[in-house]
């Protein structure tokens, strides 16, 4: 992921109610992986990948139907 990827999820996280940080694993390796953390501070943070993923899953299952097809009317 690169950084303009994580402001997007992190927009998306937002746009959810879902609070979090999303940053490198490591500081000094942006090309390594994301995740999700409780707060920017490297030393304190705790990691919330999989309580936001979770909160995702559960959000999007309430916004309708994830597969499917769009018909249009005929004219």
């Amino acid at each position: 992921m690169d950084e303009n990827e994580a402001r997007q999820v992190a927009n998306t996280l937002q746009q959810l109610g879902i609070r979090g940080i999303v940053s490198p694993e490591d500081l000094d390796n942006p090309n390594g992986r994301w995740r999700v953390y409780d707060r920017a501070d490297a030393a304190t943070r705790r990691d919330i990948t999989d309580e936001a993923l979770t909160l995702v899953a559960g959000r999007s299952r309430q916004t309708g139907p994830a597969r499917g097809f769009v018909v249009p009317k005929s004219r």
